[in-house]
């Protein structure tokens, strides 16, 4: 008996061995298909500054600042992207909040992670202070395995910096990287946990500081999971209703933040 439990423990053993080395070439293989493929570039023209709604109206500064999705990578017109779907919703007004003169600008760089923020908070408090900033963030640092703690604490600073200088801050966090179609599982749900952890911490690191909070991931994920075509062709950046559905998500918190007295 003892010995057949030992051939046992050994095959058991043997079979995990395989089943990891198996497991990790697969995610290689994944990762490498991932890097591939090919993604939607920034359009130069997204990142041009632009205003929206009456003149008359009281005027309202709003920028955004983070990666790709603060400048609207993945679609064609600014009226598509993040800014330009709050912008429109701010112009419009509603029970809250009546009509706006929105001007919108954006900060943004494709690509960056929260260690970049820095440079976009100095660019966004160049001349005429915003009255509100929009932050997203998270993406690239959650898939390049940076550390949750150490990237939240890189956007607690960005946030401290623009609320010490009179900035309403609200930050969408990382977003559903499990909804991503770019990625073919196992790897897709890595990323997914990867997302969540890094959005627990930005959360956390956020309110420390003094900004407001929208869980993008909780807030739209199922949303991204359920319909591909909220996804651009790359089936990594979002397309105009991704877009859509975040700033839709985003709103309510933007409005608060608009209504607030400055400092």
């Amino acid at each position: 008996m003892a010995g057949l439990n030992a051939r046992i423990g050994k095959a058991a053993a043997t079979g995990l061995l395989a089943g990891t080395v198996g497991g990790a070439a697969l995610l290689v293989g994944e990762i490498l298909a991932a890097k591939a493929r090919r993604y939607a570039k920034p359009t130069m023209g997204l990142a041009l500054r632009t205003s929206m709604g009456r003149v008359s109206a009281p005027p309202l500064r709003l920028v955004l600042l983070g990666d790709s999705a603060a400048i609207g990578v993945g679609v064609e017109w600014l009226s598509e992207t993040v800014g330009g779907h709050l912008a429109r919703l701010l112009a419009e007004g509603n029970a809250d909040v009546g009509e706006r003169h929105v001007l919108l600008s954006s900060v943004g760089v494709a690509g960056s992670r929260s260690s970049d923020l820095g440079t976009q908070v100095a660019r966004a408090l160049l001349g005429e202070r915003p009255d509100v900033a929009v932050v997203l963030i998270g993406a690239h640092d959650a898939t390049s395995l940076r550390s949750p703690e150490e990237s939240a604490a890189q956007l607690g600073t960005a946030v401290r910096r623009l609320r010490e200088a009179g900035v309403r801050v609200v930050v969408g966090t990382c977003p559903d990287l499990g909804a991503l179609r770019a990625i073919a599982p196992p790897l897709r749900q890595v990323a997914g946990v990867l997302g969540r952890r890094m959005a627990k911490a930005q959360a956390k690191a956020v309110v420390a500081a003094g900004g407001s909070v929208v869980h993008l991931a909780d807030e739209t994920g199922a949303v991204f999971r359920a319909d591909a075509g909220t996804l651009c062709y790359d089936g990594f950046h979002p397309s105009a209703d991704g877009y859509r559905v975040w700033a839709h998500a985003l709103y309510p918190a933007v409005v608060k933040a608009a209504m607030t007295p400055a400092g």
